[in-house]
């Protein structure tokens, strides 16, 4: 009887959950008027002139072991 009452219990709370996600999920609809990119990325970015460019293949991956 007792697992019987904690199985519907936790099916209790995961319905709820789930339920209550899908409501704010869907209370908050994306902004079709919002910017794709945020206004900084589309300044114009100045360098010094100690930034030279160079030969190296440019780094694709961060990745160290």
């Amino acid at each position: 009887m007792r697992a019987a009452l904690l199985n519907a219990g936790a099916t209790a709370i995961a319905i709820t959950a789930t339920v209550a996600a899908a409501l704010f999920v869907t209370s908050h609809i994306k902004n079709p008027e919002a910017p794709l990119q945020p206004s900084v990325l589309l300044d114009v970015v100045t360098v010094g002139p100690a930034v030279e460019p160079s030969d190296l293949e440019p780094v694709t991956s961060t990745y160290a072991s």
